[in-house]
């Protein structure tokens, strides 16, 4: 799953440790979720948009090589 997580917290100059404060999650979490070594949890997904206001789709797609073996 790709995700413009790293690109919408650089746009209002949160690090990592701020954004995992309003996700209450870690900072190691947030760097997961932003490298692609972890996907988020369904809640939690709804909770980064609700942070971002944006919905979902808006932050997380499917990787082109999985859409590509469907």
């Amino acid at each position: 799953m790709r995700n413009r997580l790293k690109v919408l917290r650089a746009e209002r100059n949160w690090s990592q440790a701020d954004l995992a404060d309003k996700l209450d999650v870690s900072r190691q979490s947030v760097n997961a979720i932003e490298t692609g070594k972890y996907d988020p949890s369904l809640p939690l997904a709804f909770k980064i948009a609700a942070v971002f206001g944006l919905a979902i789709e808006q932050i997380f797609s499917a990787d082109e090589a999985a859409q590509a073996a469907e």
